[in-house]
């Protein structure tokens, strides 16, 4: 099986669609983020990127492994590795700071707490050492730890998942199975938690990795085992909207999140074989040419990460201040403020980094 490296459209504008739902569900008086997946099935956006970072990781690694090297491979995984912990700092900041301008604004408003602005006032240099070493992680930064761990790790995956794909995914699912007990072993302050379980969520970025480096034919999904399998994921995404829509209508504990509930995988797996049928179909690259935005914003994933949690609170803020976040047409206004943020920013970005000089690698 052919392992060469090809950027795909698709995966890109899946991305790119994830990061802008995350910038519009951590927006409480957003019009659009109703219509995202966590309305109609028990999975969000986090699955989608974290799923499709273990695809673009596995693809990456194997795009610099057949140019120079396994080593050189690895190599740029660590140094990744500092990039993303630079970010999640960046992140982290940006919280604190959303938390000061809400309390400076007088708004009322959960991100005073979520961001820990409180904590830093009564005691800024432990905070900011516990910030460090992730033992406290402000709100909307917590998912770049779990990214840290990933991508360091990632040299040591590959070579098993490449040599015994069967032995990488069932000890995947065995350290998930013991996530809920392992996460008790995570250094964290009391008023604090990791809301990303890395123990658990590890096991999602590797089924993205076992896809890319295995990826299931054609010819599969159209025989007759695949048609059934679409069969049972169109009856799965049917039985979970309407549960979610009209029985089940409580959220959920935020444990099943963080720890990454079976129910969140069996969600998330059947949405995503339904979009591989897409895929298969043509209809998501068509989609994906006719919003290149989208796509860009894929193409840009850390910068949009930390750039739509920064617009998330500063229009959730703005809307509180000014006491419209309950009017319809303000809500809306947020959302395409938000959405236009995030494309700016990573056209912005890409032109940057089109620009940038050069630097040869040693």
């Amino acid at each position: 099986m052919s392992q060469t490296s090809k950027r795909s459209i698709e995966i890109d504008f899946f991305r790119g669609f994830a990061l802008l739902a995350i910038a519009l569900d951590h927006m409480p008086a957003s019009v659009l983020s109703h219509g995202m997946l966590h309305t109609f099935a028990y999975c969000d956006s986090a699955e989608v990127f974290v799923f499709v970072s273990g695809y673009v990781a596995a693809a990456s690694w194997l795009a610099i492994a057949a140019k120079k090297g396994a080593g050189a491979a690895n190599q740029r995984f660590w140094r990744r590795g500092r990039e993303i912990y630079a970010a999640y700092l960046c992140a982290a900041a940006l919280m604190l700071l959303s938390g000061a301008a809400a309390v400076a604004l007088g708004v009322d408003s959960p991100l005073v707490a979520d961001s820990g602005f409180q904590r830093f006032v009564v005691h800024p240099y432990a905070m900011l050492g516990n910030v460090m070493v992730f033992r406290d992680q402000p709100y909307l930064a917590g998912v770049l730890p779990l990214y840290v761990i990933l991508v360091l790790a990632l040299p040591a995956i590959m070579p098993l998942a490449r040599r015994a794909p069967d032995v990488a995914l069932l000890g995947s699912f065995g350290i998930w199975l013991g996530g809920c007990w392992l996460v008790r072993y995570l250094p964290a302050v009391p008023e604090s938690n990791w809301p990303f379980n890395p123990f658990a969520w590890q096991a999602m970025f590797m089924l993205g990795l076992l896809c890319r480096l295995y990826p299931v034919s054609a010819a599969f999904q159209v025989s007759r085992l695949g048609r059934t399998l679409t069969v049972l994921a169109c009856a799965l995404v049917v039985l979970f909207a309407v549960m979610k829509l009209f029985v089940d209508i409580e959220p959920q504990p935020g444990y099943m999140k963080q720890n990454l509930a079976s129910l969140r995988i069996v969600s998330f797996g059947a949405v995503a074989w339904l979009a591989a049928q897409a895929v298969r179909l043509g209809w998501i690259g068509s989609l994906a040419r006719r919003l290149p935005g989208v796509v860009m914003v894929g193409q840009q994933g850390l910068v949009c990460f930390v750039g739509g949690a920064l617009a998330s609170n500063a229009i959730d803020t703005l809307l509180r201040a000014t006491h419209v976040n309950a009017v319809w047409p303000a809500r809306l206004a947020g959302d395409l403020l938000a959405i236009g943020a995030l494309l700016m920013l990573a056209g912005g970005a890409r032109r940057w980094k089109g620009t940038r000089p050069r630097v040869a690698l040693t």
